[in-house]
């Protein structure tokens, strides 16, 4: 399809081309997390936020337009020195954000190759002041030292370091021998100590165990030797108590025997009972006294003694009636 001449020569036409590009240039549309930074005639006036902006035609133009999310840097390996004169190869990865486009602008040609090359600087320094077992130990520490020395360097620049974070610490060959030696070693000393310490909480065990069962020995001893002494003390007891029981019985039947036969002696026959004893009694005394010795000695009145014992007896036993019938 072919435009006729006149239209295309048509000065509407192109006024009409010349306004809307015009409008284009003026009217910018900011995406979210965006800062568009404005140059008039070669010198910094603003930065745009995300929406709806307008700007000068053909005297203001966009010169950056700066990401303003957080953006991960990775930060490649590199040769360090430890404290203790240790080679290590280490690598890391940053994480920073813009928060002023025009700093990262105006200050800085490359804020992304800047900060590279600076946590590469810091990495050293601080591996630089540590020695090796410490930079093993202490990565948080590595990683806070080098976060607050970026961000004191990269405030002007209109960042912010969020953080960093060392990936790999590797260690030559023969050192890394060195430390697996020194690992067995230290596995092997505290075997031995556990071991040590096992055998002395052992005997410690052992010997109170020992101890509580010869306290308890004792003690059961010492029990029965109470318990013991308490029963003979019991039977002691009890068999005084028997005997002196026995005793009171016997006193009880020996005085009523005394009292049945005094009663007794009170009679006629009584009296000839107890006189027909006492002879008995002094016949069998007489007797064993002749069975003791071949030679018995008597006056000749043996016969007389002994009625006249019959006799006392026989006195004695009517007085003690007389005095029964009185009382």
């Amino acid at each position: 399809m072919e435009f006729p001449l006149d239209l295309l020569t048509s000065p509407a036409l192109w006024l009409t081309l010349v306004l809307i590009f015009t409008m284009k240039k003026g009217i910018h549309f900011v995406p979210q997390n965006r800062g568009y930074v404005i140059y008039r005639f070669g010198k910094y006036t603003k930065t745009l936020s995300s929406g709806l902006n307008f700007i000068v035609p053909y005297i203001e133009s966009i010169e950056a337009d700066r990401n303003l999310k957080e953006q991960t840097l990775v930060i490649p390996q590199q040769s360090a020195i430890t404290k203790d004169n240790i080679a290590l190869m280490i690598d890391g990865v940053l994480f920073i954000k813009v928060i002023d486009a025009a700093a990262a602008t105006n200050n800085i040609t490359d804020y992304k190759l800047a900060c590279t090359q600076l946590a590469m600087t810091s990495m050293r320094n601080a591996i630089g002041s540590m020695e090796l077992d410490d930079c093993f130990q202490n990565r948080a520490a590595i990683n806070a030292k080098i976060q607050e020395a970026m961000q004191e360097a990269t405030q002007p620049w209109g960042l912010i370091v969020l953080r960093f974070e060392l990936l790999e610490i590797s260690i030559p060959p023969s050192i890394k021998e060195d430390m697996e030696k020194q690992m067995t070693a230290e596995r092997q000393k505290r075997s031995a100590i556990l071991t040590a310490e096992g055998v002395k909480i052992a005997a410690i065990t052992t010997a109170e165990g020992q101890k509580q069962a010869r306290v308890l020995d004792a003690e059961a001893a010492k029990s029965e030797q109470v318990l013991a002494a308490e029963a003979s003390k019991e039977a002691q007891i009890l068999e005084a108590t028997g005997k002196a029981e026995a005793i009171r019985l016997v006193a009880i039947a020996e005085a009523e025997a005394l009292t049945t036969i005094g009663a007794s002696a009170a009679t006629s026959e009584g009296q000839k009972a107890v006189a027909l004893t006492l002879a008995q009694g002094a016949i069998e005394a007489h007797k064993a006294i002749a069975q003791e010795g071949t030679i018995v000695l008597t006056d000749g009145k043996t016969g007389d003694n002994i009625a006249n014992t019959v006799a006392q007896a026989m006195a004695v036993s009517t007085a003690v009636n007389q005095s029964a019938s009185r009382q």
